[in-house]
């Protein structure tokens, strides 16, 4: 269920090849034991024009959405491990973050459930 999308500027992929970058985030999920491995997605979207900040920085954020029922604290840990991960594979990109969102599960719907 939970969908992890990272964008990034073009650069990051010459640094690393998108398949190590998305097994990062991968493992780095696993890791935690909030999910089921088999239900954890990740894609990448390099971008080729975009700004940060008026400038053309290299960056990396990572969109989680994960389905409701996670605490504060778990969500935090989640965040932190996975920026822990990025910095260490790209100490020199400046910019790498990443935000949270719950999915409702009232809301959630997929071909499985129709």
């Amino acid at each position: 269920m939970p969908h992890f999308v990272i964008d990034c500027s073009k650069q990051i992929i010459k640094l690393k090849s998108p398949e190590e970058i998305i097994q990062k985030v991968y493992d780095t999920a696993v890791s935690t034991g909030l999910f089921l491995p088999e239900d954890i997605k990740v894609r990448i979207n390099p971008f080729q024009y975009y700004t940060t900040g008026n400038t053309n920085d290299n960056f990396i954020h990572v969109f989680a959405n994960i389905m409701q029922g996670r605490n504060t604290e778990q969500k935090a840990n989640l965040s932190k491990q996975i920026v822990t991960e990025l910095k260490g594979m790209f100490p020199q990109v400046p910019i790498i973050s990443i935000n949270i969102r719950d999915f409702e599960k009232a809301t959630y719907c997929n071909k499985e459930m129709v």
